[in-house]
């Protein structure tokens, strides 16, 4: 039996440690700070009695937990990430613990006044009777994905001192910049060495997810003129003003707070600009790798069209893939999944299987030959004040990793 208030400790103790991670730093990793919670995890991991533990110049860790058959099975792995969202602060952070939740508010601030309400959030309602662990309303919780993490050094730790439950070899892997687009570039796969692995790294209990967004990332670069605007007529040309019509171009409905489920969307995440010039930075995403391309061409053909009618180029798009969907690499090998999903169903979890509205170190990862779903971690409303995380997801989430390590032992036998 996994112990809560062992888990609860070790997950405190790593969202503590700030690592946030940076979108504008080129470097690997963009973000000092993430040594350090890495190096707390290489000594906990040799603690533990896991193998082969290993901290290289990128700042990926990986370890192994040898197999305790005398058969051959597939090495799998398991992967979470250890930064977090640079979208909202994890600096100091105050983990609250709700102990036996009764559906009421949690006051999270009283001095300004914030307030996790199931009223809003009602998902919380799911929790009844559990114990959360909260934000104090000022900095993010980490739970993405330090969750994650947290149940992985647990499984491996329980393995290890339960001898008595079979498994094959067993690789791990925690990663950095995750956050930031880049938690998979400088993965070993070979060195890693699994014939598949899965992120823990998905929200509420029971999330099985082997399709994600392909995605791109745009900037649109609008060109205007200056002129003295009390001489401006037929001569000043006002970027932000045509960034206000390319904007409105696209599709009104085709953005994130209107879309679910398999709807893509672009999404307008900065501005910048002046008369002279205005720089859009927008998100593109869509599950249909032809809607997909459909929605690049779009944005590529609004600018043609502007240009064309102003008689100048006024208006530049580039756009830049960033990933994409990896069910064209898990579906020639669903046997994975559906080891997950008897798992879950074994233990009494309600297997949530559904597509990812994201991307995931797994979606990478599948490309680049590890065929990598996604569990969940617990955790709910990433990247902000209001991020939360029921103990009791995280100890589920534990069981499932045990759970498919004991599974393919006997699947392959």
């Amino acid at each position: 039996m996994i112990e809560k208030q062992h888990i609860t400790d070790r997950f405190i103790k790593y969202v503590t440690i700030d690592t946030e991670s940076d979108p504008n730093n080129p470097a690997f990793p963009s973000t000092e700070k993430q040594w350090d919670l890495a190096n707390v995890l290489v000594e906990e991991l040799k603690q533990i009695g896991m193998k082969e533990v290993d901290l290289d110049a990128n700042c990926y860790i990986m370890a192994t937990l040898p197999s305790n058959l005398d058969y051959e099975v597939p090495t799998i792995g398991f992967v979470a990430h250890i930064d977090t969202s640079p979208d909202f602060t994890g600096k100091n952070v105050k983990p609250q613990i709700v102990e036996n939740y009764q559906g009421n508010n949690i006051i999270l601030n009283v001095e300004e006044n914030i307030v996790l309400s199931p009223d809003y959030f009602d998902d919380l309602l799911q929790y009844k009777g559990q114990t959360i662990i909260t934000t104090d309303g000022t900095t993010l919780l980490g739970a993405d994905d330090k969750a994650g993490v947290t149940e992985i050094v647990t499984a491996m730790e329980y393995l290890i001192q339960h001898p008595e439950i079979k498994h094959g070899k067993i690789r791990i892997c925690f990663t950095p910049d995750e956050e930031v687009g880049k938690g998979a570039h400088m993965f070993d796969v070979d060195k890693f060495g699994a014939e598949w692995a899965y992120t823990m790294d998905g929200s509420q209990i029971g999330e099985l997810e082997y399709e994600n967004f392909n995605a791109a990332g745009a900037i649109v670069t609008i060109t205007g003129k200056i002129v003295h605007p009390g001489y401006a007529k037929g001569k000043m040309i006002n970027s932000m003003l045509i960034a206000n019509e390319f904007i409105t171009a696209l599709p009104t409905n085709e953005i994130p707070q209107r879309t679910e489920g398999y709807e893509g969307f672009f999404h307008l995440h900065d501005i910048n600009g002046n008369v002279e010039k205005t720089v859009l930075e927008y998100i593109v995403r869509d599950h249909d790798l032809d809607l997909f391309e459909k929605r690049k061409s779009l944005m590529h053909k609004i600018a043609l069209d502007f240009n064309t009618r102003y008689n100048q180029d006024l208006i530049e798009v580039t756009i830049k893939d960033q990933y994409f969907n990896m069910k064209e690499k898990i579906t020639p090998v669903m046997h994975i999944v559906d080891i997950a999903e008897e798992v879950m169903t074994d233990l009494g979890i309600t297997p949530l299987i559904k597509a990812i509205r994201g991307g995931t170190d797994g979606s990478q990862l599948s490309f680049k030959g590890l065929p990598c779903p996604n569990i969940f971690a617990g955790g709910h409303n990433f990247h902000g004040r209001y991020e939360y995380v029921p103990v009791e997801s995280m100890v589920k989430a534990t069981e499932v990793i045990v759970g498919i390590a004991e599974k393919i032992s006997v699947k392959f036998a």
